[in-house]
């Protein structure tokens, strides 16, 4: 319904100056690691807690155009007073973006990303699939790799272009399409050979996947286990957490469509619901897969004031013209205070935060009139993970990997990078408050804070190892070898890590 207002929108903004000295992006980058943002101001406001305007849409004739609005203020205290905060669960059922409310910055992210009727995952995002998996061996070298790539996407576009043009396709991969099938297969042969120690032969072999995008990591799996274990297969469950009805019907249906359908649709099992909603009681040990999933877990701001350390919540309030106000409310919310108190009470060691040192601080409030720092992004819903892990998976064992480090974030401490694509070109912005459904919002993991925090909640121990050295470990690095001896499966993604049980 509002996809041509949208495209205007996505038109007007790629005319902005900001964006028209953006690199020209290749249609292969990739959706995390080579994100790029608009440079801008970050002030602070004048007034106590409330910000300044974030965007501000206005018709101009021939359609949308798009005013910073960081030179001007407007009052907001008395529609503070009188809108109701609401959460992402209470906008669920609503079909349009919400007006005349306020939302914490989690909650805010969170309806952007997975609100079923417009959000991010459940109607704009398509995960790229090369086709027939790469033949690393016969390829020159990564260069090399990187432009049959860039072919592969266009072609893949083309044919989406053929039956349903759309300017704004939100398009990106992950290491298990790119990498199909090793990459399955690595994290194969880690589980059969974890299960095989410690669990066989008195329990089966079960394994939750969360956020399984196609569902390729589950056939690459089943296959392996299948082709090379086929007494550990018999006994293999496997079984998919998905909360986006459409990727859940596409996991389906590639499990039909695979040769292997027969033989694995006895295996699986495809759960549409969100592990926040979880509440069945698992007793049976399990494997649990968190693959790129905790960077787009949503995340509440959190800056202090510089005087008295104090920490404000952020929130934003949409007013009657859908335009985003950021505010910031001395009051916590338990999850966060929770959060704050849970982090402060684990850590091995100290951890960042905007305040920095009583040496920088000093500094700080000697040569700026700033009264509040900027924000820092706190992983709440990771906590509430963990949370869910240990009351209803008791017997879990993790593996989960993401980036430790992202570049071309939004100003703060562990900031997202907030991107959409227009035209297949990559559009970053500066804030998280942008129009919801139409931006990939997604973090950086700090784990050291996020092994404590598991290890606090959850009781287990842990091992944290940067993705490359599992890859080396686990992985047959022959088959993603090119020709000049180059290894494409470990020279992307060094900026990620893994965290497993032990």
């Amino acid at each position: 319904m509002d996809s041509p207002v949208v495209t205007q929108l996505f038109r007007q903004l790629f005319r902005h100056p900001a964006c028209q000295s953006l690199r020209q992006s290749s249609p292969a980058l990739t959706r995390r690691a080579d994100s790029v943002r608009v440079p801008g101001a970050c002030r602070q406001q004048t007034r106590p807690f409330f910000t300044r305007q974030l965007f501000r849409r206005k018709n101009a004739g021939n359609g949308m155009i798009w005013l910073n609005r960081w030179d001007l203020e407007k009052n907001i205290e008395e529609e503070y007073r009188s809108y109701p905060l609401v959460t992402a669960k209470e906008l669920r059922s609503r079909g349009e973006r919400p007006r005349q409310v306020k939302m914490l910055t989690r909650e805010f992210i969170d309806d952007s990303l997975y609100n079923p009727n417009y959000g991010y995952f459940s109607k704009h995002a398509t995960i790229f699939s090369p086709g027939d998996p790469f033949d690393f061996n016969s390829i020159d070298d990564g260069p090399a790799f990187h432009r049959l790539l860039g072919d592969r996407y266009i072609e893949f576009e083309d044919k989406l272009d053929e039956f349903v043009p759309d300017e704004a396709r939100q398009l990106w991969h992950t290491p298990t399409e790119l990498f199909r099938p090793y990459y399955g297969e690595t994290i194969a042969r880690y589980l059969v050979s974890n299960y095989k120690l410690t669990l066989y032969p008195y329990h089966d072999l079960i394994i939750y996947e969360m956020g399984a995008g196609n569902g390729t990591m589950m056939l690459n799996i089943l296959d392996h286990i299948r082709d090379t274990d086929y007494e550990v297969y018999q006994r293999t469950k496997f079984k998919i957490i998905e909360i986006s009805p459409a990727l859940a019907g596409l996991q389906l249906k590639n499990l039909q469509d695979s040769v292997n359908a027969a033989g694995h649709l006895n295996h699986v099992e495809i759960i549409n619901r969100s592990i926040f909603d979880w509440n069945t009681y698992v007793h049976s040990p399990c494997f649990f897969l968190a693959l790129e999933v905790f960077d787009n877990f949503s995340h509440d701001a959190i800056r202090y004031n510089t005087k008295t350390l104090l920490p404000q919540q952020g929130g934003v309030l949409i007013d009657a013209n859908g335009e985003f106000w950021e505010y910031y409310n001395l009051h916590l919310d338990p999850i966060a205070a929770r959060f704050l108190r849970v982090r402060q009470a684990a850590a091995r060691q100290s951890f960042s935060t905007p305040l920095g040192s009583r040496y920088t601080r000093g500094i700080r409030n000697a040569f700026s009139n700033r009264d509040n720092t900027l924000p820092e992004y706190i992983p709440t819903r990771l906590m509430q993970f963990f949370e869910i892990l240990d009351n209803y998976f008791p017997a879990h064992r993790l593996v989960a990997s993401d980036f430790s480090s992202l570049p071309d974030a939004v100003p703060g401490l562990n900031a997202p990078v907030v991107q959409t694509r227009y035209k297949r070109r990559t559009v970053p912005v500066s804030t998280p408050f942008v129009h919801q459904g139409y931006f990939d919002i997604f973090f950086p993991t700090n784990f050291d804070v996020v092994e404590d925090m598991y290890r606090a909640i959850t009781g287990k121990l842990t091992q944290v190892v940067r993705h490359e050295d599992f890859m080396r470990r686990w992985a047959y690095l022959e088959d993603t070898e090119t020709r000049n001896g180059e290894n494409p499966m470990l020279a992307w993604y060094k900026n990620a890590s893994m965290l497993m049980t032990v």
